[in-house]
């Protein structure tokens, strides 16, 4: 990793060959895409570092030059790497419309934010979709029956399977053959982003813009309404869904020049709502269920939801018994209770105290009353103490976690912690058990376990909410000492 950071910084040079440019690393999301921010003359902008997957990376540059040239809200293109390994875009800052929603709940202001969205969508989709080279794609040309249809047997591998449950595999293929002719009835010209959710509009002075689109293709309108709308861990009011797309039918109808009519675009609007619900279902059965990605598992539960209250409330487009009674069982008690998330209350008793010690001194003594838990030796991982420059640093200097992040296993190494600590947190969460300590150990308790265990304690809370104490033995031991003297 840190030969390919290398090449990175050399091939910025053919940009701005006079400058050196500091890279600051960026939380990564579902995909394998790294991130980083960087000034340059007083703007700043966001690289994209994506070498295993170029194609990828021409669909998203190309197709953003060509939405800019029409001043549409996409980033702007200002440099990509001669063997498109990367590329350097404008800086849409950190606000996304998800982040907004959270922070204020669906006030008046968000549903605003929405509307401004519907709007930029219904651009990007008719006139970005002119003229636009699908050849860029990186698939298929087009969201067709081929592709509908391998969605639906993605959700059927990775999720019904996953889920052992009873199907007639004829009844159900032919349902799903059924469900894909339907849905190619409705016209399919214009541009369809394919992950379009509020995590992908980030908001700038005022306007809704759109990232994320190099997955995009040729396809019907009413898929990313349907997704921007029915995003899983949005949660949206249903009413809102339904005076949402209505107020984006009448934005694209405007563009379209009133060509399209309203009960039909709706009516096919509900069979795009289910084709992205399994959709969904499939991609967090595969990161989730197969990968063991923690955040994918826990976004199942609002899926679930999601389907729940279309089945109840909605009717399917078109008669598919096989697929119904697949659907029905997904929502039964039993499953809605298998992947309801496991929390801690105002009541809940469990307290975990997180350390990070050196193996010099000795692994740390449980004092809470469990008498178990859990040691995990960072020695494994690279230590960054043996780089001059991190010698006085510790695991909470961003310049150190960079170091971790990036050019040791400390990432793969966390991922394994957690899978095997969340086991026991929420088995003790449910039998009210009060404490559990975990501690991390290194040469010297100052890089890779204090990183290590701080991370931890940020996961179990976020994923949790369960009281979480961290103690950094050796550190704080040398802070003692620094103030005594």
């Amino acid at each position: 990793m840190q030969e390919a950071f290398q090449q990175v910084l050399e091939s910025l040079k053919k940009w701005q060959p006079k400058h050196d440019i500091s890279l600051e690393s960026l939380q990564q999301a579902g995909s394998n895409r790294q991130y980083f921010r960087f000034q340059h003359e007083g703007r700043s902008y966001i690289l994209t570092y994506n070498p295993a997957n170029t194609p990828e990376n021409n669909a998203f540059v190309e197709f953003t030059k060509h939405f800019s040239s029409k001043s549409l809200n996409v980033p702007s293109i200002v440099y990509s790497d001669d063997e498109l390994r990367f590329y350097v875009q404008s800086d849409l800052g950190d606000l996304s419309l998800f982040d907004v929603m959270k922070q204020e709940g669906f006030t008046e202001n968000v549903k605003a934010l929405f509307k401004k969205t519907c709007t930029s969508l219904a651009k990007l989709q008719v006139i970005g979709g002119q003229d636009l080279d699908y050849g860029n794609c990186i698939a298929t040309r087009s969201f067709d029956k081929q592709a509908i249809y391998s969605d639906l047997l993605y959700f059927l591998y990775y999720f019904v399977r996953a889920l052992d449950l009873p199907y007639d595999k004829n009844l159900l293929l032919n349902d799903f053959e059924m469900l894909s002719s339907y849905l190619m009835q409705e016209e399919s010209h214009h541009f369809m982003h394919r992950d379009c959710q509020s995590r992908n509009v980030m908001l700038k002075d005022g306007e809704a813009y759109f990232i994320d689109y190099q997955g995009g293709m040729q396809g019907a309108l009413q898929y990313d309404i349907a997704s921007l709308l029915w995003q899983a861990r949005a949660q949206m009011p249903y009413d809102w869904r339904d005076e949402l797309v209505g107020y984006y039918f009448d934005e694209v109808n405007g563009l379209l020049k009133g060509r399209l009519d309203r009960q039909n675009f709706l009516d096919s609007y509900d069979g795009f709502v289910l084709i992205r619900m399994l959709q969904t279902l499939g991609a967090y059965g595969f990161r989730g269920l197969f990968e063991r990605k923690p955040h994918f598992i826990a976004s199942i539960p609002f899926a679930l939801k999601n389907l729940k209250w279309f089945l109840e409330n909605k009717k399917l487009p078109v008669r598919l018994p096989a697929l119904q009674k697949v659907l029905q069982d997904i929502i039964s008690d039993e499953i809605m209770q298998k992947f309801e998330p496991v929390v801690a209350g105002p009541e809940t008793p469990l307290v975990i105290h997180v350390n990070s010690f050196s193996y010099r001194k000795g692994i740390p003594e449980d004092l809470h009353g469990n008498g178990g838990g859990f040691v995990f030796d960072c020695r494994g991982i690279l230590n960054p103490g043996r780089i001059e420059e991190y010698k006085t640093q510790t695991g909470r200097d961003k310049a150190v976690q960079e170091f971790l992040i990036h050019k040791t296993s400390m990432p793969a190494f966390l991922q394994h912690v957690f899978g095997m600590v969340d086991i026991s947190v929420e088995d003790y969460i449910k039998r009210g058990f009060e404490g559990l300590t975990i501690s991390f150990g290194c040469t010297g308790g100052q890089h890779r376990s204090v990183y290590a265990a701080d991370r931890l304690a940020q996961h179990l809370k976020e994923k949790y909410k369960v009281n979480t104490i961290v103690k950094h033995v050796e550190q704080e031991a040398k802070n003692w000492i620094n103030e005594r003297y």
